[in-house]
């Protein structure tokens, strides 16, 4: 099963810029997207509901904001959307859902670069989304949990580490966050298999030619419990491809499932 996460940016423009080619280059079984930024009335048929495919929306109530979207080759039983509900989700940041046996977690967590206010939210979020999340990486079930974190979490994951301390994304506080997560029990996918190197970043500013020299952050996770880790086989970015349509690429797993 090929799983894979991705910010796209929103779901209108990407599709102009041909992400479903890209979605056929990749052929992952389970789509887990973030920052649609439409609900499903406002799509085509072919988006809205895409041939060949099971899909839950959960888009956010401001109009052409956030929101995310879960697409599955096989059915989907939904078990969850938001933290404690859908009302407590009017950004539209979490769906989690049964794919067969595997568990997946589409995550959007909020960035905080706009201000003090939003960072706020985020910092709410990351207090309340750690112990939510506890509860799967102790589960039986192979777990995934995947999206745009908004953190970079070591040196490693930013090109210019120095001169983004105080920038949002990666604050202290915000990358020591990212440390107790996985120390309760989720396994950084990309990292564990590509072990201590610059990257593979997954996002980049559309300034000062960062994309052409790869000058990136990696804030786009797939996160596994115990019981995925276990299971997986491969994992990469498409930053080639992916960022013809977004400033993200996706991320992708292969588990044995």
């Amino acid at each position: 099963m090929i799983v894979t996460a991705w910010n796209v940016n929103g779901i209108r423009a990407a599709a102009r810029k041909g992400m479903l080619d890209a979605i056929d280059r990749i052929k992952p079984d389970v789509l887990l997207l973030q920052e649609v930024r439409a609900r499903p009335d406002q799509l085509t048929a072919a988006l809205a509901a895409p041939d060949g495919w099971h899909v839950h929306w959960h888009p956010a109530e401001k109009p052409g904001y956030a929101g995310t979207a879960i697409w599955s080759r096989e059915p989907l039983k939904i078990e969850s959307v938001g933290l404690n509900g859908r009302g407590s989700d009017p950004e539209g940041r979490v769906i989690v859902a049964r794919v067969g046996g595997v568990r997946v977690v589409s995550v959007y967590l909020p960035s905080g670069s706009s201000g003090e206010h939003r960072q706020a939210v985020k910092d709410q979020w990351l207090e309340a989304f750690e112990p939510w999340a506890a509860r799967f990486a102790r589960s039986r079930i192979p777990t995934v949990i995947g999206g745009d974190f908004n953190i970079a979490h070591t040196e490693r994951d930013i090109f210019h580490a120095k001169s983004n301390q105080n920038q949002s994304g990666f604050l202290p506080h915000e990358r020591a966050w990212m440390g107790d997560f996985l120390a309760g029990g989720w396994h950084d996918i990309v990292r564990l298999e590509h072990g201590d190197v610059d990257g593979p970043y997954s996002w980049w500013s559309n300034r000062g030619r960062a994309r052409e020299l790869d000058r990136g952050w990696r804030i786009d996770y797939v996160m596994g419990n115990k019981a995925a880790d276990k299971k997986t086989h491969r994992s990469w970015i498409d930053r080639e491809g992916g960022l013809t349509v977004s400033d993200h690429a996706p991320v992708s797993v292969e588990l044995d499932v």
